[in-house]
């Protein structure tokens, strides 16, 4: 028994050397106070959104955290009241999954909330499956959700200026192949699901730069962020044999949300940040993205599609209706 108490006490030194050699300490950044602002917050229930919305809620914004699951949605947005002192953080049920749900999320919320100025695209998924909209899951929970949220909503930030849009996308944008004809279907081939998340998060990029573009004569800007290489529940959706492998590198080496959240935060609230609109941000300010996430000529094609397959500017076009396998979000 005390050499087995011996070797558990071995091994945890050995991994708190590990996972604090390997990495460099966070520095401490200084925030604005955010009193009289709202922002809302997808996947505000876990994982980076919570982080976001618990330092948005500390600097005094009035917090929506729009995630689908009731239980978890509500226990965090307690959770923050609690841990901030900051009573105006509150849950609103959004399924990205369903386009339904998002423009019933829009609806109730333009009804009961006077003002919005930060939009945070947060949540997404990696799983493969199908939606009840008949798209592929990760392309519409973390690209056309997302893309009819936002126009929804754009008025109401146009009318609270200065206002900003932050979309949380990824490095694996490099990956992404975006054919707007068939936008929205899975992609073939044995690693469908991994390309499929990675054609979204090159339509996040895409879609910072065009709204960009399309906001430069009003007081909205956008920001598409790469938050690092996070710790979160995404990772529960790897393959089962990529699983042992990942996991030990992932607490390793991986940040944690709260650490993957400060680009996010930087983008929602860093004075001076304006000129960079449409811009690509990582922990080292903005960067240039692979030359897929620069294409303007993709990036209007993108938007007209979309546009097309959320039922906006024109008929609806997308594959036929098929049942949601959504995971929570």
């Amino acid at each position: 028994m005390g050499w087995a108490l011996l070797c558990v006490g071995l091994l945890l030194a050995l991994y708190t050397l590990l996972r604090h050699g390997l990495r460099s300490p966070p520095r401490p950044r200084a925030r604005p106070a955010l009193r009289g602002r709202t922002a809302i917050v997808t996947g505000g229930s876990s994982g980076i959104g919570a982080a976001t919305a618990l330092e948005l809620a500390r600097c005094g914004a009035r917090v929506i955290l729009a995630t689908r699951n009731a239980l978890r949605g509500e226990a965090a947005a307690s959770r923050i009241r609690t841990e901030t002192g900051n009573e105006e953080v509150r849950f609103m049920h959004l399924d990205l999954a369903s386009l339904r749900s998002v423009r019933a999320f829009a609806s109730t919320f333009l009804r009961q909330e006077p003002h919005l100025h930060l939009l945070i695209n947060n949540a997404g998924v990696s799983a493969g499956g199908t939606t009840e909209d008949g798209f592929s899951l990760p392309f519409q929970v973390n690209h056309l959700g997302h893309f009819l949220l936002t126009q929804l909503l754009l008025e109401r930030l146009r009318s609270c200026g200065p206002s900003r849009v932050v979309i949380v996308a990824s490095s694996a944008h490099c990956a992404g192949r975006l054919r707007p004809e068939s936008l929205g279907r899975p992609p073939p081939g044995l690693f469908s699901a991994f390309q499929d998340y990675c054609d979204s998060k090159l339509a996040n990029v895409l879609h910072a730069r065009e709204l960009a573009t399309r906001e430069q004569d009003t007081q909205v800007t956008c920001y598409a962020v790469h938050p690092g290489f996070v710790n979160t529940a995404l990772f529960r959706h790897a393959p089962l044999w990529l699983k042992p492998l990942l996991l030990p590198l992932a607490w390793l080496l991986f940040l944690d949300p709260s650490e993957g959240a400060q680009v996010v935060l930087d983008c929602a609230t860093r004075d001076g940040l304006e000129p960079l609109s449409g811009r690509y941000f990582t922990d080292s300010g903005p960067q240039q993205p692979w030359p897929r996430g620069r294409d303007d000529r993709l990036a209007r094609a993108l938007w007209e599609s979309s546009e097309r397959l959320v039922g906006l500017g024109g008929d609806k076009v997308g594959p036929s209706p098929a049942a949601s396998t959504a995971p929570a979000q």
